[in-house]
């Protein structure tokens, strides 16, 4: 009896134990050579494919956070839209208002210095929105495109919609909560005390869309430091937080050129970096890292996202999958007019699948909510002379009901055998014309 009560007390401790499970991202971080506390585990992340938007990692991708000054991205990429649209350029010059120069001197959020009545190229703009991640100069190039801020955060949400961010808001243009700017941006329509809410998946939906049809944004990030207005009164030389850039003595990382950090109290820290390794390019994305009261997270978040861009090269390659012709897909023969590129494993040959007419690597990698790449089409190749002549008799749209008997039934052959026949026939008759001419005296 005492026997069954000792192993029913040690049944009961087991069960009220923590079940401690194997962290899959801590162990590939470790594994990559670094150090890491599982305090400062990353909250979500996610690794991208650059070409064709397919996802090589993730983890919590749909869970809501707080991107903090990652939101500036979103607001560069209505600039990039609005240059696009010939509205400015990036040699527009922008004055300098006595409101910038006050926001420009709020010491709690990310700024720099902005003296009232100089003037700064939208390029420049550009350039301290991203390194520096200045909120001021975010909210002069959002006042380029709109000059009411509610009009402007309406645009934010109706463009994020139109991107397929479904789980996004943004209630502020820059990251910082409104109620920051001491009153120099206050919003009316939207909560002034309310952070952006944002999913690592629809991040990385905006910077798949950003950097693929705007990739000159990259000139802006590259670089450990960067300056602005040289040689005049109001240079500045800013350090890139992005400690995963090529040149940083922290964590510099092989391809890596961009793109935007950020941190606050209730999102931690956070980073969006972009890598480009002869032609691979990956978008990697970490989000909720460390605490705010230990400002080393601003380091902490780099090895988790230095890891997974390693392992994202080692595990997959964008490449040629197959060569224009014919094509063996499941028992099915078709035929590819043009080669076809796509994301494989490292470890395996690619496979190719056909789903609608689409042609696809089987690879089992999910892509993300809107893509700009549409797939390959790809068509049936007939398999035999019945089914070619079919594929070319048939054409869509033609109601005609003789038509469709034809083709229905495989009768198109009938009329072409009868011409044939008959052009036998009235061969012969001239050969036999021909020999008879011949025999006469």
């Amino acid at each position: 009896m005492k026997k069954w009560s000792s192993l029913l007390v040690c049944m009961a401790m087991m069960l009220v134990q923590p079940v401690v499970l194997a962290d899959e991202l801590m162990d590939i971080t470790r594994a990559a050579g670094y150090e890491v506390s599982d305090v400062n585990r990353p909250k979500a992340s996610i690794v991208i494919e650059g070409i064709t938007g397919e996802i090589l990692w993730q983890d919590n991708i749909d869970e809501q956070r707080d991107p903090a000054s990652m939101s500036k991205a979103m607001t560069l990429y209505m600039v990039y839209e609005a240059m696009e649209q010939g509205l400015f350029s990036e040699d527009t010059v922008v004055t300098a208002t006595p409101t910038d120069q006050a926001i420009g001197s709020i010491y709690e959020i990310s700024n720099n210095k902005i003296i009232a009545g100089v003037d700064y190229t939208v390029s420049e703009l550009i350039t301290m929105t991203i390194v520096p991640s200045s909120n001021v100069t975010t909210l002069m190039l959002a006042r380029l495109i709109e000059p009411d801020p509610d009009v402007f955060l309406d645009r934010m949400n109706a463009k994020a919609e139109e991107l397929g961010m479904s789980n996004t808001t943004w209630n502020t243009a820059t990251g910082a909560i409104a109620s920051a700017f001491q009153g120099y941006y206050a919003p009316t329509r939207y909560d002034n005390s309310l952070p952006n809410q944002t999913t690592a998946r629809d991040l990385g939906t905006l910077i798949y869309q950003f950097t693929t049809k705007y990739p000159q944004v990259l000139e802006h990030s590259q670089g450990t430091f960067v300056t602005v207005k040289a040689g005049t009164p109001y240079e500045e030389t800013f350090q890139s937080y992005n400690h995963s850039m090529p040149e940083d003595p922290s964590y510099g990382l092989e391809g890596v050129n961009g793109f935007k950090t950020g941190s606050s109290p209730s999102a931690g820290f956070n980073c969006i970096v972009t890598a480009d390794r002869d032609g691979q390019k990956r978008i990697a994305i970490i989000m909720g890292v460390g605490d705010w009261s230990d400002q080393n997270g601003e380091y902490y978040r780099h090895p988790f996202v230095n890891a997974l861009l390693e392992k994202s090269y080692t595990d997959y390659q964008y490449g040629l999958v197959a060569k224009a012709g014919e094509q063996e897909i499941d028992g099915k023969t078709y035929e590819l007019n043009t080669d076809f590129y796509g994301v494989s494993s490292k470890e395996s040959q690619p496979s190719l699948q056909v789903t609608d007419g689409q042609l696809s690597v089987a690879n089992g990698l999910e892509t993300l909510n809107a893509t700009i790449k549409d797939g390959t089409k790809i068509e049936e190749k007939p398999a035999n002379v019945v089914e070619a002549v079919k594929s070319i008799v048939k054409k869509p749209g033609n109601k005609k009901a003789w038509y469709h008997l034809l083709y229905d039934k495989g009768l198109v052959l009938i009329p072409l055998f009868g011409i044939l026949a008959l052009l036998v026939v009235l061969e012969r008759k001239s050969q036999q014309k021909r020999k008879e001419k011949r025999q006469r005296p």
